[in-house]
């Protein structure tokens, strides 16, 4: 069984993004990101009416992190130190080595390769930090941009789940991609 611990936080850096803790400080973002309808339109969460549900929710995940539950981090221009979106590890199956990863960005930051970056340090990460065996996405089958990041990322397609997920009056399905650590 995996053993995990995110105290010190973990800073993680690429050539054109540093990934860190996300602070209230960040609320007005997290808010713009989790209120837009584009951004939203593939995550089957409601959208965020107000600035306090955002800090609410950086709240709820750094409690979850301090607890060793989750990892999130804040997606920050390394020039600008702008938060442009999120990427973590929102839920762990510690006794078979495997996590989902999660990730969302600004529409305006979309086509740019910045989740490309992010993903790969973080699935990075995964396998040689938290020594993860194997990493799965869960996708909207409509969503052809982030089926092509997985897939640059050197994740594949496992399944697509039927009707899966009741979200809004309606069931959607789920598209599973993964990524096995080859280095274990």
């Amino acid at each position: 069984m995996l053993n995990i611990n995110f105290i010190p936080f973990p800073e993680l850096e690429t050539e054109r993004l540093v990934l860190k803790r996300i602070t209230l400080m960040d609320a007005d973002t997290m808010y713009t990101l989790r209120s837009n309808v584009t951004a939203m339109q593939y995550i089957p969460r409601p959208l965020m009416q107000t600035l306090e549900d955002a800090k609410k929710h950086i709240q709820a995940v750094d409690d979850k992190i301090n607890l060793n539950e989750c990892i999130n981090w804040g997606i920050y221009l390394k020039e600008s130190d702008q938060m442009i979106g999120t990427i973590g590890y929102p839920h762990f199956q510690l006794d078979h080595f495997r996590s989902e990863i999660g990730y969302m960005i600004l529409p305006e930051y979309n086509g740019k390769g910045y989740m490309t970056e992010a993903l790969t340090k973080a699935v990075d990460y995964g396998f040689s930090t938290i020594k993860l065996h194997s990493i799965e996405a869960l996708v909207a089958p409509e969503n052809v941009g982030s089926r092509r990041v997985l897939e640059k990322c050197g994740f594949v397609k496992e399944g697509h789940l039927k009707e899966n997920f009741f979200f809004n009056g309606i069931f959607l399905d789920t598209v599973i991609y993964s990524k096995l650590n080859k280095g274990i």
